[in-house]
């Protein structure tokens, strides 16, 4: 006896530990097999905590036996000290498993999550690109709608200038007539003509100008 505690308050604290140590692992095992998501980790931290106490007290109950002097209660309480240390280390064990368990099905859960969030930002990027594709179609489409109206204003332009030029060539046909009748000189003849010509060549300048201006645009947009 030391300090008022005996050998046989050791074991006795010793099976009481190992009891509750016994019962909380079998109920780790039992949430392991289950669906429930309860952390375990405070249940766990206290089994660990019986588990040290339980090899510290074999270790108290080690020294205390051997000075038990009678040799059959030695042997006796010698067995039971082995026994409660086999059975502490048994149940250390298993939760050790348990543990290396947990982890391994946290590690898991951790990699599921991350591969779930790629997927996620993947599906997100495959959005995007079809987003990006469709607005270039619209542009697309918005350019050659555009184009479209650039041509037609073009031709439309080239066809009044076409008008132009006929209404010109009436007009001068006109005027010689009407000069030949008056019999007006031959330099004023001449004079309306290279007037006409200066006309003519500034309608063909803009129908030119134009048509530059419109195949510009086309490059540019394509």
């Amino acid at each position: 006896m030391e300090g008022g505690t005996t050998l046989s308050d050791l074991y006795q604290s010793s099976r009481r530990l190992l009891m509750r140590t016994r019962d909380g692992i079998e109920k780790l095992e039992r949430l392991e097999t289950t669906s429930t998501s309860l952390d375990s980790s405070e249940l766990s931290y206290s089994l660990k905590r019986d588990i040290s106490q339980i090899q510290g007290l074999c270790a108290e109950m080690d020294r205390l036996w051997r000075s038990v002097a009678a040799k059959g209660q030695r042997d006796l309480w010698r067995r039971k000290v082995e026994q409660v240390a086999e059975e502490v280390e048994s149940l250390k064990d298993s939760l050790n498993k348990y543990m290396q368990r947990n982890h391994r099905r946290t590690m898991e859960a951790k990699e599921r999550a991350a591969l779930l969030e790629r997927a996620n930002g993947d599906n997100a990027r495959v959005l995007q690109i079809f987003d990006e594709e469709a607005q270039a179609m619209q542009s697309a489409r918005n350019s050659s709608m555009m184009l479209d109206d650039a041509y037609t204003s073009g031709v439309s332009i080239l066809s009044k200038y076409a008008e132009q030029r006929d209404r010109l060539k009436r007009a001068h046909r006109k005027a010689l007539d009407v000069l030949n009748t008056v019999g007006l000189s031959n330099s004023v003849l001449k004079l309306i003509e290279r007037r006409h010509r200066v006309d003519k060549w500034i309608a063909y300048a803009g129908m030119i100008v134009t048509l530059i201006v419109v195949v510009a645009f086309w490059r540019w947009t394509h």
